[in-house]
């Protein structure tokens, strides 16, 4: 076991509800060479965790799974040797199209065993997509599940396919690795800085950019995570996110793993709440993450119904409303607790256990991070860019985006740029505002979608909406929302007007929403809302456009003045 890693990982567990005594005193191991998978997960295995559950699977049906972590160690190794059998070297690039299923734990401790590359994919992508991500992740292997393999079918016919479920053509069965041998070798030592994983960010303004991190980067990276969500070793963690997106290696893999909790996973083919909550109640979860639109789904449900065994309860993505923290509070009796990170790196700011919260708020910087907020000239401000200094970089950030040749861009300059704005108290808490290329001026006020967007889905009647500039000649232009509505909720002007009304009583006059549209929202394959495409639909409307059908105005409303 890498006793610098551990003695890093311990100092959080220690100190776990001492912020200050954290900030001040945690550094990151300083590691040359490092396989998390085998110079800790494997460990782990062999120590007194042997037969504690690392990984537990729940399905709606009622059939589990549940392996130990001794369990979990011997099966990777199979598979690492099958995969080798299979020409997997390192360096490799293996594309995952996985659901929430053991294989795809297996499959990730495999390939860390055998130093190759892991490009986790979601069952979402279309086969244009597929084809995209093989070409620019310079993917050789494919290991996908039996139902997703047409999805593959423009693959170049030199790349290795391997199927997890039923047999399908000119595949190889994944489970044929199960007889491969128990005891696996490394061929050599693996570099810290070694490349592990290749994502494709969101790609909600431009072409998904190829964010690689390293076998130092998210392994290690991650203990900031596992300290924001406050896990201990023995925990049973669940957390609601689907493979092939970062959060996923973030909060069910290795934060969990980093603190030697058990990862627990509910399979639901669509997402109802009832079920889950039967889940977390039975099965005695102790620590629950899940995106702020869960958690508004979850606290429409009489919670109190439910006697549940939470000591941990976080959020990330964007800001909680109030009145569902409370209600969490009410029922359960735990605290909500939001973060802030990205593709390209770990959890960088949030709110960790025992520490005050600020309604709004997500939080302030975690350990390891030097989080500076800047201005557009570079110069520390109340309301500006997160923005990460890089004399040294923080070992959960990325070493840099890959270039369409195969090379690493690396980091260059002071900081890394997140691209988000936030505005900074005088405690150091910061609260997001928005995206640098989404914040507005509507007569000469900066306007943060995000802000009226967060008071937009507090009616009742509102399932999701995005803000965007709207041109106007008096104001230059006007906050304008378009809206999804609950299914039965009518598209109509009475319903536009209580919208309107809400609007007039939770935002101050100059952060008025003054238009209304009804519609979907264009989003990227990830779910995020595309709001450029948006902001380029109003910016090519002139005078002479036709009014969109289910547009509705303020001036619309003689009965609001």
């Amino acid at each position: 076991m890498n006793q610098n890693f551990k003695a890093a990982r311990d100092f959080l567990l220690r100190h776990r509800e001492n912020y200050a005594a954290v900030l001040s005193g945690f550094r990151w191991p300083v590691l040359d060479s490092f396989n998390w998978a085998l110079d800790w997960f494997d460990p782990l295995a062999c120590g007194e965790r042997r037969d504690q559950t690392a990984l537990w699977v729940v399905r709606e049906d009622g059939a589990e799974t549940r392996l130990a972590f001794a369990e979990l160690s011997e099966r990777s190794s199979r598979i690492a040797n099958f995969l080798r059998r299979l020409g997997v070297i390192r360096g490799d690039r293996i594309l995952l199209m996985l659901g929430n299923e053991p294989a795809l734990w297996e499959t990730m401790l495999a390939a860390m065993k055998l130093g190759a590359v892991v490009i986790p994919s979601t069952a979402l992508l279309t086969q244009e997509d597929v084809a995209d991500r093989i070409t620019r992740g310079r993917a050789r292997h494919i290991i996908a599940a039996s139902e997703f393999s047409p999805k593959f079918q423009n693959a170049p016919p030199d790349c290795t396919r391997i199927a997890v479920g039923e047999p399908v053509p000119g595949w190889h069965r994944f489970d044929e690795g199960y007889a491969a041998p128990p005891e696996f070798i490394p061929d050599g030592i693996t570099n810290a800085t070694d490349p592990l994983q290749l994502y494709f960010t969101s790609g909600t303004t431009t072409k998904p950019k190829l964010v690689l991190h390293s076998h130092a980067s998210y392994p290690v990276g991650h203990l900031s995570t596992m300290y924001w969500l406050g896990l201990q070793p023995g925990d049973i963690h669940c957390n609601l996110s689907s493979p092939g997106w970062a959060k996923h290696a973030w909060s069910c893999f290795f934060a969990p793993w980093n603190a030697e909790a058990t990862v627990f996973v509910f399979q639901q083919a669509r997402f109802h709440p009832q079920p889950l909550l039967d889940a977390l109640a039975r099965f005695r979860v102790n620590t629950f993450c899940a995106p702020p639109t869960v958690w508004r789904m979850l606290a429409k449900e009489k919670l109190a119904g439910w006697k549940m065994n939470l000591r941990e309860a976080a959020s990330a993505g964007e800001p909680l409303n109030p009145e569902v923290i409370e209600q969490v509070r009410a029922a359960w009796g735990v605290t909500i607790r939001d973060g802030y990170g990205q593709t390209e790196t770990t959890a960088q700011v949030g709110n960790p256990p025992g520490q005050p919260l600020k309604p709004g708020s997500m939080g302030r910087p975690l350990p390891g991070y030097r989080v500076a907020v800047l201005d557009i000239d570079g110069e520390e401000a109340e309301e500006g860019e997160v923005c990460l200094r890089l004399d040294p970089a923080p070992l959960g950030l990325m070493p840099g985006y890959q270039r369409e040749d195969g090379s690493v861009q690396p980091l260059a300059g002071p900081v890394y740029r997140t691209g988000d704005v936030v505005s900074r108290d005088a405690d150091g808490y910061l609260t997001f505002v928005g995206r640098a290329d989404d914040v507005f001026k509507s007569s000469d006020y900066r306007i943060s979608p995000f802000e009226l967007e967060s008071a937009l889905v507090e009616h009742p009647d509102v399932v999701e909406c995005a803000v965007v500039p709207c041109p106007e000649p008096l104001r230059t232009a006007v906050p304008k929302a378009f809206i999804v509505l609950r299914a039965e909720v009518p598209a109509s002007r009475e319903t536009a007007l209580a919208i309107f009304r809400h609007i007039r009583r939770t935002l101050a006059p100059y952060k008025r929403v003054r238009r209304i549209e009804f519609g979907d929202l264009p989003k990227t394959i990830s779910g995020k809302i595309r709001r450029v495409e948006l902001r380029r639909t109003e910016q090519s409307r002139n005078k002479t456009s036709p009014r969109p059908a289910l547009e509705f105005r303020e001036e619309d409303f003689p009965e609001l003045r």
